[in-house]
């Protein structure tokens, strides 16, 4: 059992309640720790602590909870930092989102220009706080559920000597999407998947010991005019059976991105902007459970699921517990997998102990999708750079390198709207 000090940055957020609720469901593992919420908005830091606090009370765990809005005193002395929050809230998630559009490029939370203004204005806090964490607690590590991961664990492995793991369930889900598209059984199928956060593909698949793919070929030959199969799961079969590795889920942008653009085009709310209309439904929900002796989260009801964070808090236990247990981690590339630069940030399963995160060998990346990943990592590359030291000719070139962005000319119309638009969240280097 490991007993350590959780600060969880972002404590107040609409995830917060299941990540707590997640937290405590390993109790007993962290038997003696410590949970500090940390957040701006006081109100909902104290519906978190309080849901904490009852599921403490009624399970009746060794475990303390408190909450502030003072980010330095909360992180003094701190053993494990848990950062998942949101610069600019859902407000300025749906400019990322909506800017674009008038552009023709797609906007999306953490694809192309919307991925990178989240990107700018998260490194931008997380310089902040890596600063309080040099002055209170030097030797803390960070477990990162703030988007976009893989650029925001980019600078901070380049730039900094404070380490970080970033973490993301897709290489975990992403797998079972297209084998449930092809009516087969995830339980018997082993399908490894690396590459960069939310851009991986398989170079590994196997289903009953024999390859995956003819599998796939004639599940597509049977379902391709069949008119139950969602519009997902078909966008991700085809891809599948075309490029001969199982994709992620955020591919669709890059291989339908006409069809998925005009979609967006036409609809009357952006993502975040659906997610807004909710928001005050799941607080009401939040505030009820915070009364009650035995809080029970209702996942209709709550952001995201009633446990959220689930992996970070596994790589958490693997790592205090030391336990080896294999999880998909974002950390530097050191050769793990081929094609990639050591000092890129890439995304591969991981066994996870008290000595550190160490990745599984890697296969290459099949030549048909190889390119694309790599032209991925190199934007990501330039684009934490950008954020944490360029200044704005840098960051237009990084976002004019995203694939989704079709031209120069549009890179810097777009960069300069959304960077007037997000000017309260941006340093100033970015912005003259």
């Amino acid at each position: 059992m490991a007993s350590i000090k959780l600060v969880y940055i972002g404590g107040g957020s609409s995830r917060a309640p299941g990540t707590v609720a997640s937290f405590l469901k390993k109790g007993a593992q962290f038997a003696g720790s410590e949970i500090v919420l940390v957040d701006l908005d006081p109100d909902r830091l104290d519906v978190v602590r309080q849901i904490a606090q009852r599921i403490i009370d009624h399970d009746q765990l060794d475990i303390r909870v408190r909450a502030t809005t003072d980010r330095l005193a909360g992180l003094d002395s701190a053993d494990a930092v848990l950062t998942s929050f949101r610069p600019g809230g859902f407000a300025a998630r749906a400019l990322d989102e909506r800017i674009p559009l008038k552009y023709g490029v797609i906007g999306q939370e953490t694809q192309g220009p919307g991925g990178f203004f989240m990107a700018l204005r998260s490194i931008a806090e997380f310089e902040r706080i890596i600063a309080d964490l040099h002055a209170v607690a030097p030797r803390a590590r960070i477990f990162n559920y703030t988007n976009p991961v893989n650029i925001v664990s980019q600078a901070v492995t380049r730039f900094t000597e404070t380490p970080i793991w970033s973490m993301c369930e897709g290489l975990i889900y992403f797998p079972e999407l297209v084998l449930r598209a092809a009516g087969l059984d995830p339980a018997r199928a082993n399908v490894v998947m690396a590459g960069v956060n939310h851009n991986g593909w398989s170079h590994t698949h196997s289903y009953d010991g024999q390859d995956l793919l003819p599998l796939l070929d004639d599940a597509w030959d049977a379902r391709r005019d069949d008119p139950t199969l969602g519009e997902l799961d078909r966008r991700l079969l085809r891809l599948a059976v075309t490029m001969r590795s199982v994709p992620a889920e955020y591919y669709q942008y890059y291989f339908y991105t006409d069809d998925i653009l005009r979609h967006y085009q036409l609809s009357r709310l952006t993502r975040a902007e659906f997610i807004m209309s909710q928001l005050p439904g799941y607080w009401r929900h939040y505030r009820e459970q915070a009364v009650q002796a035995a809080p029970v989260l209702d996942p209709d009801r709550s952001r995201g699921g009633i446990n959220e964070l689930e992996l970070a808090l596994d790589v958490m236990d693997a790592f205090y517990n030391n336990t080896g247990a294999r999880l998909p981690v974002n950390l530097p590339n050191n050769g793990a997998l081929p094609g990639f630069d050591d000092d890129v940030v890439t995304e591969v399963w991981c066994a996870v102990d008290a000595a550190g995160a160490h990745p599984e060998p890697q296969l290459p990346l099949p030549h048909t999708v190889r390119g694309i990943t790599q032209a991925l990592a190199e934007y990501q590359y330039v684009a934490a750079e950008a954020a944490w030291r360029g200044h704005r000719r840098d960051a237009v070139a990084a976002l004019a390198a995203n694939p989704l962005v079709p031209s120069l000319t549009v890179a810097e119309a777009m960069y300069g709207e959304m960077a007037a638009a997000h000017h309260d969240y941006l340093p100033e280097r970015l912005l003259r």
